[in-house]
């Protein structure tokens, strides 16, 4: 007799379901078909020589420390040298304001599990990047979503938002906002808004968590100071990673905020790794400290712009009018805007038959809206397939266009 699985799981692991993301790369592993999907780095930024030689180095002149447990909080010389590097754009922090986490996720993760009961509110943007809302969601909080416009969060909504959900006797934990090239809309928040939301969490007393894995993937504007930077008074978590600027096998990504907070997320974490891997905390230090970090964003900034450039090119191209889509000034993604009569969700068989994919936007929309629009990746695909995929995208979505 086979055991009933279902009846053994918890109430967490009963509700959680796959990332739609995931799902859909398990679809396009065929090479005929051009994938839009993913937001995954194009491995030609990868430093794999670099990489190559601090690894060999380090396991022959220091393996006894790289291969063994570390602390909670990371890697002491690699927490002063994010410090550091954060600094110069004005965040600043010691070393009891840093978290070294195993990703991004792990990050997000620890933000609900450190701030959310069941019930409790995440104020989030609509659209919001996937990931983070199961990530809240897995420890019972509830989304309320605010939506954007080219300048990001719409301020005046949210603060109605907060004062309705006051009003309603709800608890409401942070604000979740990923400020530059945002994903999946690739919009960033403008520096009066930036300034906006820190009264608005003051006011109603709430944490602002800002997201901030693209902010040094900037192909044009002057860069604008984070959230972050910009509050003095310990309402904001910031957090970052390696995974957009060096590599995400490394799987190192950091929190920075509130000495309290920051601490009581190396409790939580402690019963879930111990510790983020000692090995590729000392192999990006001794990257870093070479001082190859920055040579390697400007790098990455041409191959990214250039992909930009040819997919924004392409939908000028071969999408139709009845079309609009964002036009990031950095980052990893657009979001197409399709007639409210067409639903990406259900049209995506039709794409996969063309031979091309891409992530329908409904799922990244926590109200539940969204169904219209579909996020485009360009940061993985070279730009030939870049060209080619809008073009069997537009062939798409033609067919679904009412005349």
């Amino acid at each position: 007799m086979s055991i009933n699985t279902e009846e053994f799981y918890s109430i967490l692991a009963s509700k959680m379901e796959g990332s739609v993301i995931r799902e859909i790369l398990k679809l396009v592993q065929n090479p005929e078909v051009v994938s839009l999907a993913g937001g995954m780095p194009d491995p030609a930024t990868f430093p794999v020589e670099d990489i190559k030689k601090i690894t060999q180095k380090v396991l022959s002149k220091n393996s006894a420390r790289a291969l063994q447990y570390s602390t909670t909080e990371g890697l002491p010389e690699l927490r002063r040298c994010i410090l550091d590097y954060l600094a110069k754009d004005g965040n600043n922090g010691e070393l009891e304001n840093i978290i070294i986490s195993s990703g991004s996720q792990q990050g997000l993760d620890l933000v609900g599990k450190v701030f959310l009961n069941p019930g409790d509110i995440a104020i989030v943007e609509l659209p919001s990047y996937l990931a983070a809302l199961n990530a809240f969601h897995s420890y019972g909080g509830e989304l309320a979503g605010v939506p954007m416009d080219d300048e990001g969060m719409q301020m005046d909504i949210l603060e109605e938002k907060l004062t309705q959900l006051k009003n309603e006797g709800k608890k409401v934990k942070f604000i979740y906002t990923i400020s530059n090239f945002q994903n999946p809309a690739g919009v960033t928040m403008s520096l009066a808004r930036r300034k906006k939301i820190i009264e608005i969490a003051h006011k109603f007393n709430v944490f602002i968590v800002e997201d901030n894995p693209y902010e040094k993937l900037r192909f044009e504007g002057e860069p604008i100071p984070s959230i972050y930077s910009l509050d003095n008074n310990g309402f904001v978590l910031s957090l970052g990673t390696f995974s957009k600027i060096l590599c995400p096998g490394l799987r190192l990504a950091w929190v920075l905020g509130n000495k309290d907070i920051i601490s009581k997320m190396a409790i939580l974490k402690q019963a879930t790794d111990l510790c983020t891997s000692i090995l590729t905390q000392i192999i990006a230090y001794e990257y870093c400290k070479s001082g190859k970090l920055e040579e390697n964003i400007r790098s990455n900034i041409q191959i990214y712009k250039r992909k930009r450039d040819v997919i924004l090119n392409a939908l000028d191209k071969y999408f139709p009018q009845e079309v609009t889509w964002t036009k990031p000034q950095g980052g990893f993604f657009v979001v197409a805007t399709l007639p409210e009569y067409i639903d990406t969700g259900e049209m995506f068989k039709e794409a996969i038959e063309e031979k091309v994919a891409y992530v329908p936007g409904g799922p990244f929309f926590a109200d539940g809206k969204g169904k219209n629009t579909m996020r485009l990746s360009f940061c993985y695909p070279s730009v030939e397939d870049i060209d080619e995929g809008i073009k069997r995208l537009g062939k798409v979505i033609k067919k679904r266009i009412k005349n």
